[in-house]
């Protein structure tokens, strides 16, 4: 019988579990192929459970080992950890490999490898007894019959599979230590409303000041130890107020109000905001203290026009970075085209559609100069965007750079890693995607890379991140996005 759902996370090594559950508790997790080449560390996840790989995931692994991809590089971790483990064992594997001593004692279970056949007979409900899926279904089925008094579980991250490990009465799970939240809808949206009665329980010996043209508030009160550095904060009434979160100090908060981008007069390279949190967007962007900004929201809601309006501005006008850099998952949506000629920017552009449409938007703003000034200006436009591929990014270090990451939900959060830490002295890196528009097989809304850097980016005093709820590309485009 399957494990319920709300006890899957705590069996994939939720730490509080640790320490609630005995010796004899203990759960033989079987680990199917596309774990270890998902997550190369997955193997001391299961913290006190014990971990068991069938050969056939072994031969997996040496089949996916050449290559520069992602998986490649994977498996080729995974065989590393593993021959770590083994290579250091003395006495009889078949009794299992204590993890203990391994990755900073993260897991106390044991590893297990398969050291002897399938001693059932093959279940007739798995008609291809050669394929690698059934075998692995039928290891954890010889496991169950074997082990009556342990619970034994198949963990993939192949929904069929697990689907037909069920069917024969094998307990399957996804693998869930790799997601970052159960429920995306509990995910940091970078802002609060504040509430009706906020300042009667926070106005008292409050101290306001000015500060580069903006009020600072230091208050105190209830709500003080919720809020988060860098969080919007806002109420809607007869006089809005809208500011960000500052300063924490102590039982205290220093609130900085914002800047109009509503307004003509504070546009960015001809754009304005069009609702509230676009103007949180925008003052995130423009904001040279703020290192590393993520931008969330459905189609049309404005992520790469407003970051591209800001990343000209400081590019072109203020000179603050020398240039611009935009890059993206080459995952296509329908079937590949196929190989592209040309040089790397090249074999980009037609990934940067996106970048032309808004270009074409930017510019139109501009329209004094005419046709030969707005030509002018796209040339200049184009002189300082490098379109840059993910692939040659390993080893690389931007100095005083606007990087953009479109697309952002589509890497997992290792290649997050590498983008972000290309990152040198002065340079804004700012991740753009829609985590309900996933094209990557394996990841999903919790595991996505950009879910993950919004959890662990909360609260640093360079990031920011706004959720952006409305669309603002057409009627159309709103009413599509509702529908269908």
């Amino acid at each position: 019988m399957a494990p319920k759902p709300g006890n899957a996370k705590r069996n994939a090594g939720n730490v509080s579990a640790h320490n609630a559950t005995s010796s004899k508790n203990t759960k033989l997790f079987v680990l199917d192929t596309n774990v270890l080449m998902h997550d190369p560390t997955s193997v001391f996840r299961f913290e006190e459970h014990d971990v068991y790989l069938p050969m056939i995931t072994l031969e997996e692994l040496d089949n996916n080992k050449k290559g520069m991809t992602e998986v490649a590089r994977n498996a080729r971790q995974a065989t590393r950890f593993l021959d770590d483990i083994v290579s250091g064992q003395e006495g009889d594997i078949e009794l299992g490999i204590s993890l203990a001593g391994h990755r900073n004692g993260e897991a106390q279970g044991r590893l297990m490898l398969q050291t002897r056949p399938v001693s059932i007979e093959f279940p007739s409900a798995l008609p291809d007894s050669g394929k690698a899926d059934n075998q692995i279904i039928a290891v954890a089925l010889d496991l169950q019959h074997h082990n009556p008094k342990r619970s034994v579980v198949l963990v993939s991250k192949d929904i069929n599979m697990r689907i037909k490990a069920r069917a024969i009465g094998v307990a399957s799970e996804d693998y869930f230590n790799d997601k970052v939240l159960e429920d995306t809808d509990l995910l940091y949206t970078g802002m609060r409303e504040l509430p009706p009665d906020f300042w009667d329980k926070h106005g008292k010996d409050m101290e306001s000041w000015q500060e580069h043209g903006r009020t600072l508030y230091r208050i105190k009160g209830p709500l003080i130890g919720s809020m988060i550095l860098n969080e919007f904060v806002y109420q809607d009434n007869d006089k809005p107020f809208y500011a960000m979160v500052h300063a924490i100090e102590g039982k205290t908060c220093v609130l900085r109000t914002l800047k109009d981008y509503t307004h003509q007069k504070n546009n960015v390279w001809g754009i304005v905001a069009r609702n509230r949190e676009q103007n949180f967007a925008l003052n995130a962007l423009m904001d040279p203290e703020i290192d590393f900004i993520t931008l969330l929201g459905q189609a049309g809601t404005g992520k790469t026009l407003m970051t591209l309006a800001a990343s000209l501005m400081q590019t072109l006008e203020y000179k603050t970075y020398s240039e611009i850099i935009i890059t993206r998952v080459t995952v296509p949506v329908g079937e590949d085209i196929g190989f592209l000629p040309g040089t790397e920017e090249e074999k980009m552009n037609p990934w940067m559609g996106a970048l032309e449409d808004n270009l074409d938007v930017l510019n139109a703003t501009d329209e004094e100069s005419g046709d030969w000034g707005r030509a002018a200006t796209r040339d200049l436009i184009r002189s300082r965007i490098k379109v840059k591929s993910l692939n040659f990014m390993r080893g690389r270090t931007f100095l005083n750079k606007f990087l953009i990451i479109d697309e952002a939900q589509n890497l997992t959060p290792k290649q997050m890693k590498t983008l972000i830490t290309r990152a040198g002295p002065g340079t804004k890196v700012v991740c753009l995607g829609n985590i309900a528009q996933i094209d990557t097989p394996y990841l999903t809304e919790g595991s996505s890379g950009l879910t993950y850097v919004v959890d662990r980016f909360k609260g640093w005093t360079h990031s920011g991140h706004v959720t952006l709820q409305r669309g603002e590309r057409s009627r159309l485009a709103d009413h599509a996005a509702e529908v269908l």
